[in-house]
């Protein structure tokens, strides 16, 4: 998430009623969570567990509660005594939720907009498009041209992302996008998550069968091919012409290499290089899982053999 106006980190820190340690000069230009920070982006981090992600990633600016760490050169840290708090603070200040009827939604030219479909605020939609009834598509989406989306469709709703505390959950707040590429096609009651801080985006071509869920901040390639029931998490990258079919589940933050299978039913647990055909939960080649199904068969006859 791009800061219209710049601050530097001493800026914040003051409006805030933090200290900052390290760079005070530092600007910041962007605020966005861990998955996806770049140069110049504020980050949050409250666990030890993280500490060393957080700092040594491109983020110039650090929300932290620990101030007895070595600050990178360069690099500016704002203490915290709570740095998910202050952070959702951050979010809520910077991109606001608005109002669904909030502006008018800019439709290009030659696309058809079934009358009972809803739009927030900020929606771009391209020329040439088909959406169809039912579908709801929240605030700052941008859908390129000659796309289709199908009946009952969710585009752009929020994060499935929390903290627990002593007392529940807490929601982080959103301020991400989704960017729906040219050509793509979207099946009916699907449910696509705009990013947390950056964007959700489905690649150019890529084809989405009905009843499919992606996760926030999730990036998927250009023609990939995503059969019905498969759901990806949050924060995947999934290269071009990957496809998954029926029913495949990819957990968080895994990455697909480009052009892949994946068969049927299978469910990752860890990346997957591309170029090859996958099969099974845990997934693994589908010629070596192929015959693990093939022996597992065979037990009770050996069992059988063996007099256990």
């Amino acid at each position: 998430m791009d800061l219209q106006h710049p601050l530097t980190a001493a800026e914040l820190a003051e409006q805030m009623g933090l200290r900052v340690a390290g760079n005070a000069h530092r600007r910041i230009t962007g605020i966005n969570e861990i998955n996806r920070v770049r140069e110049g982006d504020l980050v949050f981090v409250d666990h030890p567990k993280y500490y060393a992600k957080a700092l040594n990633s491109p983020a110039t600016t650090i929300l932290i509660d620990k101030a007895d760490v070595d600050i990178p050169d360069g690099k500016a840290l704002l203490i915290s005594p709570d740095p998910c708090a202050d952070y959702n603070k951050l979010v809520r200040r910077f991109a606001p939720r608005c109002a669904w009827e909030a502006g008018t939604p800019d439709v290009g030219m030659g696309s058809e907009v079934h009358p009972s479909v809803v739009m927030g605020a900020n929606v771009r939609i391209g020329e040439g498009c088909l959406i169809m009834p039912g579908v709801v598509i929240y605030q700052d989406t941008t859908i390129g041209d000659r796309v289709t989306i199908h009946a009952n469709t969710v585009i752009g709703s929020d994060s499935f992302y929390y903290k627990k505390r002593s007392g529940g959950y807490e929601k982080m707040a959103v301020g991400g996008t989704t960017v729906i590429e040219d050509d793509v096609e979207i099946g009916a009651l699907c449910t696509i998550d705009r990013g947390v801080s950056a964007d959700t985006r489905i690649g150019q071509g890529t084809k989405i069968d009905n009843h499919v869920q992606v996760g926030h901040d999730t990036l998927i390639g250009k023609h990939c091919l995503i059969a019905a029931h498969v759901g990806i998490a949050g924060c995947c990258v999934i290269g071009d012409g990957v496809t998954l079919w029926g029913q495949v589940g990819v957990p968080s933050k895994l990455t697909i290499g480009a052009g892949a299978v994946v068969l049927g039913q299978s469910g990752l647990i860890a990346d997957l290089e591309g170029g090859k055909t996958y099969f099974g939960s845990p997934a693994g080649e589908w010629k070596q899982k192929m015959r693990e199904v093939a022996l597992m068969g065979r037990l009770p006859d050996m069992v059988k053999k063996m007099g256990l």
